[in-house]
């Protein structure tokens, strides 16, 4: 097994966070991993993404050109990454900051209205977290149980309580994804 993901939106969504929780979860599985971010000087609003490579074998190389799973938050992020899913691979993308959906033939494409839900649990920070709950659903690559721990080792120790608040946004992602 191996995945290849992009994971793309603004600074400040948890683009980063969600990547370094699934890198987490794969060491806590034996996985072979590697976890690359990339962020302009405005980390906070300016664009981000994150290069996860989930394997059972040796990675050869972190750096990418194709993604087998492609998540995207924002309208640049589709414009970018769209055509860089592999034929027969995933695109998820967020309703709420996506004006021009994909029109790829060739992928699987998911929608989630993280935004909408993260809302109406009244925490807009778990909006990456709704988001990583309908990736799993998906492509389940790693276990509820090590995510929560992956979640564990990469919050500072004071966001420890948040953790059941995590888990829950975790799980209304799960039912949340729809394939368009």
């Amino acid at each position: 097994m191996k995945q290849e993901i992009i994971i793309a939106g603004f600074g400040g969504q948890g683009v980063l966070s969600m990547g370094k929780i699934l890198a987490y979860s794969g060491l806590m599985e034996g996985k072979e991993v590697s976890w690359m971010p990339s962020y302009g000087p405005e980390q906070r609003g300016g664009t981000a993404n994150v290069t996860v490579i989930l394997s059972d074998d040796r990675i050869s190389s972190p750096v990418l050109n194709s993604f087998d799973i492609a998540v995207v938050l924002n309208q640049p992020s589709m414009d970018k990454f769209e055509s860089k899913v592999k034929p027969g691979g995933i695109l998820i993308f967020d309703g709420y900051g996506i004006h021009k959906v994909p029109t790829r033939t060739d992928i699987h494409v998911y929608r989630i209205d993280a935004m909408d839900i993260a809302a109406g649990m009244a925490d807009a920070k778990a909006f990456n977290m709704i988001i990583l709950g309908g990736l799993l659903k998906i492509s389940p690559m790693v276990k509820l149980e090590n995510v929560l721990l992956g979640l564990k080792k990469s919050l500072p120790e004071r966001h420890h309580k948040l953790i059941p608040m995590n888990e829950q946004a975790i799980l209304k992602g799960m039912e949340s994804v729809v394939k368009l």
